[in-house]
């Protein structure tokens, strides 16, 4: 068999093992030798050693790489034999009692996967070929045992979760949260964007009509540009239009629930929006009324996706890394191999 090689030298190991028969008729296995322990493994043409190398570069760099990278150093190893070597562990019998689960793109706007996460451990438990709630519910099922299970505000794995694990509780992710909220105000800005620009007009001719204001000496530490532009082009927009003020008035108001986690005041923000709110913040709110129990509980508890949300930037850069010519085995071998 094959060994690491020793410099520029190939180097082979030649054993002398017993063979054993087994004398039962009923018995599928007929024949079978020995195997020395750390050297020697069935069906390997080379050592456990040399194997563990060509399983490290089959994963870090797939086929074709791989073996350029072997014929480098040596080592006889082709890419359908590399390949073969890059197989992902062993995923437990049971799930982690907090998870996470979010999905990820292998082509932006075609195909996505899902990746599941030990929240508490910090570690990729599996990734699965699809988005589907099919999919996730058989997982959760073969899987059981999750007690929590942290998500965005995605339809099909809240219907896995009801299906296949009904007495978990569901968390609804802050972050996620804080994006729907900014475009719905953002959305609610672009309605009315007539009378952003109408005030935006009356502003010109002022500032042409009036003189220059007398510029006093500071009272207080003094502020950049930037911070000052936004500062009065924000007051300008609670000026400009009642509804984008009520919109804003809502928007801090939430925000500072979600930052602080305060979900006991959810139900009455939520009536609030309903009541005198613009469109768009309406609909942000009656999105929260579908979800309220997750997101309660992810305005109460400490967990969150924050640590599923980095597991997916490490899935995007081995992507990239790979030219994106990865097969979703290799890539779940490598997610879950690497810490």
């Amino acid at each position: 068999m094959d060994e690491r090689p020793l410099g520029s030298r190939r180097v082979i190991v030649r054993l002398s093992v017993r063979r054993y028969f087994c004398d039962r008729k009923s018995c599928s296995r007929k024949t079978f030798v020995e195997q020395v322990q750390g050297l020697s493994e069935r069906h390997r043409r080379s050592s456990t050693g040399l194997t563990g190398w060509l399983r490290s570069i089959a994963i870090e760099l797939g086929g074709r790489p791989a073996a350029r990278l072997c014929r480098r150093l040596r080592l006889v190893a082709g890419r359908t034999r590399l390949l073969r070597l890059s197989t992902a562990p062993t995923v437990p019998d049971r799930a982690p009692r907090v998870m996470g689960v979010d999905e990820f793109a292998f082509r932006k706007g075609c195909t996505y996967g899902t990746v599941l996460v030990d929240v508490e451990a910090g570690r990729v438990v599996d990734v699965l070929p699809d988005r589907t709630s099919e999919t996730f519910a058989a997982w959760l099922t073969e899987h059981p045992g999750a007690e929590i299970i942290c998500r965005d505000r995605a339809t099909a794995y809240t219907k896995a979760v009801k299906e296949a694990a009904p007495h978990a509780l569901e968390v609804a992710d802050r972050w996620h949260l804080l994006q729907n909220l900014s475009a719905a105000v953002e959305k609610t800005c672009h309605q009315h964007r007539d009378c952003l620009r109408k005030r935006a007009e009356e502003e010109t001719v002022t500032e042409v009509l009036e003189p220059p204001p007398m510029l006093l000496p500071p009272q207080e530490l003094p502020r950049t540009q930037v911070i000052e532009r936004t500062r009065h082009r924000y007051e300008d927009i609670r000026l400009a239009c009642p509804d984008i003020t009520r919109a804003c008035d809502l928007a801090r108001a939430c925000a500072d629930m979600v930052r602080h986690q305060r979900g006991y005041l959810l139900l009455e923000w939520i009536r609030q929006a309903e009541q005198d709110a613009p469109k768009p913040m309406k609909g942000f709110a009656s999105f929260l009324r579908q979800d309220f129990d997750a997101v309660t509980v992810g305005l109460t508890l400490l967990w969150s996706s924050g640590v599923v949300e980095g597991h997916v930037i490490r899935l995007k850069k081995l992507k990239r890394a790979m030219y994106g010519r990865a097969s979703f085995e290799l890539l779940r071998a490598r997610i879950l191999t690497r810490p």
